[in-house]
């Protein structure tokens, strides 16, 4: 029993992440030049390239963890997106209109959040029921295995 929650809650855990991380590249994508002159707007250098590259850790990370495939470097992408994303769009410190501060210390918050799920999937791998967790049963099966020496005959 202990087995399918633990697959379960890691498999709803990574997809419900990749959601999140998902629709950011949608947007990105779709919106390219606009999020390139916000990003410009924010300080964020070089801001195509660094879009690019943001796309390029979304989709990986993305990918990662829907199939749980290298689960722990595709949360490891996606923590890394986060946390700049954080520090150039959500500086709570900055702004002195109360509402704004207000509104971005809890996307700041929601992040710090985000980036927790994202550095347990990275301690813990993406569980038993991920690509991952499938190479690992196999290779155990593996090396259970009683290996039988063959030797050859002259």
């Amino acid at each position: 029993m202990a087995d399918v929650v633990q697959g379960m809650a890691s498999l709803l855990a990574r997809l419900m992440i990749a959601v999140v991380f998902a629709s950011a590249v949608v947007n990105k994508v779709t919106q390219f030049s606009s999020t390139a002159a916000y990003m410009a707007s924010e300080g964020v250098p070089n801001p195509k390239f660094a879009l690019f590259g943001a796309i390029g850790l979304l989709l990986l990370g993305c990918l990662s963890l829907i199939l749980g495939a290298w689960t722990r470097i595709g949360a490891l992408f996606l923590f890394v997106f986060l946390a700049a994303a954080t520090f150039y769009f959500h500086d709570f410190w900055r702004f002195t209109d109360p509402g704004q501060q207000q509104l971005q210390t809890i996307q700041f918050m929601k992040n710090l959040a985000i980036g927790g799920g994202l550095l347990s999937l990275a301690a813990f791998g993406g569980g038993p029921w991920s690509v991952d967790g499938w190479i690992a049963i196999k290779r155990e099966e593996a090396e259970s295995t009683p290996k039988t020496r063959t030797t050859a005959k002259t």
